[in-house]
């Protein structure tokens, strides 16, 4: 695959994180029509029988009401072939349900990994990696432990 697909595929999933970053839930089921593949496989847990590019509009929709002021800070993005991978930071305040969990008014700030593979300048494949582990400590659903302030060390050093 040549530099300008790499380049091009960069340029897409840019695209598609300002759509996600808007907070705007049409945006973002716009955005996603145009560059996500209708029977997009999805390979992260969703917790509803929709697949393709219904699933992944549906996860906005409850990140959105869960945390409406939800942020994605891209921190890398390496493109390859058909494949773009991005590190991610993700900040919100959860004021509305999330997984059961009535608003808490907590903010959390959580780390993910996503690997996107285009097919067509579109994307056709997502896979991800979330730690909802740290989000649900942050949350105060399961107790205690370390949080990750990215500073290289296990746990960030500290302990809330």
């Amino acid at each position: 695959m040549s530099t300008a697909q790499a380049t091009s595929n960069k340029a897409t999933f840019s695209r598609f994180h300002d759509a996600i970053n808007s907070g705007d839930a049409e945006v973002i089921s716009k955005t996603i029509d145009e560059v996500v593949e209708p029977d997009v496989l999805f390979h992260a847990p969703v917790p509803i029988d929709a697949t393709g590019a219904q699933a992944l509009k549906y996860v906005w929709e409850v990140l959105l009401r869960a945390f409406p002021d939800i942020q994605v800070a891209v921190e890398d993005v390496i493109a390859e072939g058909d494949k773009v991978v991005c590190r991610n930071t993700v900040t919100g305040t959860q004021q509305g349900e999330y997984r059961g969990l009535p608003p808490t008014g907590k903010s959390v700030t959580y780390h993910e990994i996503f690997i996107f593979r285009f097919a067509g300048g579109r994307i056709a494949e997502i896979w991800g990696v979330v730690d909802i582990a740290s989000q649900m400590r942050q949350l105060g659903v399961i107790p205690g432990g370390f949080h990750d302030h990215s500073n290289g060390e296990p746990g960030g050093g500290t302990s809330e």
